[in-house]
């Protein structure tokens, strides 16, 4: 994605010189003394055992601007919960495990659910909330980087220029998204290409002008899962805590800060990890569910908007998505054919199909129930409901660290 076409209303910084890392560290060294970052690594225990996350540590082990890195770990034994505290102790840079599922962290979610605060279900969301309260329970950081631990083509440069843009005080921007190409002898990513752009554009042609369409199609890979942020925002900032995290999580950036100070940065020439299944005869597995749980999120985000979903407006969208999809297939079929890659034309079809009936089963969910799951409460909103939380989630995770 090497050109310097800006597109949309967000920012975006491409990779134009792939020499620069040690020039990017060297600054980000300096910059990090005054706006400290924290590492999330989101992290099943089942990752531990695999190739990419161990390339990812001896990557991390050369990164001298990040001051603590924060590993927040699924489903976990206390065998397991150890396990992981030794895997990951080779780290030089500061570091501590939160184990979600531990008696410590059990309590707390008890604690804030008693407040009537949701907090989510089991998964990656809270996850990545629960590991945001605890750095801002330290109260020195200035920034926040996630990115996943089943990146099989990680390299250091990915970390140094997502964390850039908001680390930088001349550029000093409050949210940097990542966004990459993954193709190995076809092309990858169907949830983005025959789901989400596609959805959103039809959107586009049906509601006419909207802000917040127009920013989510400004975003060259919506469902990349590598971002940075300020902290501030990670205070204010509410959880989806399902398959809709990506895209909730950049609608309440929407909600909560300037567009002028988001950004997108391309961060490899090409990225890997592990591939979900269609899964088109079950919608609780696979991309039928994270279809599902997606377009959930943008209804209910596009309701909150003043959108007004009645049974004719799904019916016209599942039309136009199918023809807008179907189109955009001919696009990816014939960017194959310039390439040399591998196209499957009933594979691809396939899955638009499958995302056309996870669109129908979202439409029937919202209309019968338009709230659905609440998104996980805000850290600034537990905070006003239980001053002391985040002392007690500070001493609760230096405890289980011990």
């Amino acid at each position: 994605m090497a050109d310097f076409y800006q597109t949309g209303v967000v920012a975006t910084f491409h990779r134009l010189n792939k020499d620069s890392i040690e020039d990017i560290e060297r600054k980000l060294a300096k910059y990090a003394n005054e706006r400290p970052i924290a590492l999330i690594l989101p992290s099943l225990y089942s990752e531990l055992e695999g190739e990419a996350l161990k390339k990812i540590i001896q990557e991390l082990k050369d990164v001298q601007y990040i001051k603590e890195v924060v590993v927040t770990l699924g489903p976990a034994s206390d065998k397991e919960f150890l396990n992981a505290k030794q895997f990951f102790s080779s780290l030089p840079q500061k570091t501590r495990i939160i184990w979600n599922n531990g008696k410590h962290i059990r309590k707390l979610y008890k604690a804030i659910e008693s407040e009537d605060l949701p907090t989510g279900l089991e998964g990656k969301g809270r996850s990545v909330w629960m590991a945001c309260g605890y750095i801002l329970s330290q109260r020195e950081f200035s920034a926040i980087a996630l990115h996943d631990c089943d990146i099989v083509t990680y390299s250091r440069d990915m970390l140094a220029r997502l964390c850039y843009p908001v680390t930088n005080p001349s550029l000093d921007y409050d949210f940097c998204k990542g966004y990459y190409t993954r193709v190995t002898d076809k092309m990858h990513g169907r949830a983005t290409r025959l789901l989400v752009t596609p959805l959103i554009r039809a959107l586009e042609k049906i509601i006419g002008y909207h802000p917040l369409l127009m920013f989510f199609d400004s975003f060259r890979y919506i469902l990349a899962g590598e971002f940075s942020m300020d902290i501030n925002l990670a205070r204010v900032n509410k959880i989806p805590g399902d398959w809709g995290l990506e895209v909730g999580t950049l609608a309440e950036v929407y909600r909560n800060t300037s567009i002028n100070r988001v950004c997108q940065v391309d961060i490899a020439d090409n990225y890997e990890h592990k591939h979900q299944s269609l899964s088109p005869e079950d919608a609780s597995k696979g991309l039928h569910k994270m279809c599902v749980d997606i377009c959930k999120s943008i209804f209910r985000t596009l309701s909150s908007e003043g959108i007004v979903f009645s049974d004719g407006l799904f019916k016209t969208l599942v039309a136009t998505y199918t023809r807008t999809a179907q189109d955009m297939l001919k696009r990816y079929e014939d960017d194959a054919s310039i390439n040399g890659l591998i196209f499957d034309r009933h594979e691809e079809s396939l899955a638009v199909d499958t995302f056309t009936k996870g669109i129908k089963k979202a439409a029937e969910l919202i209309t019968r129930d338009p709230l659905g799951v609440p998104l996980i409460a805000s850290w600034d909103r537990v905070t006003a409901a239980i001053p002391d939380i985040l002392e007690r989630l500070y001493e609760a995770v230096e405890e289980d660290n011990k």
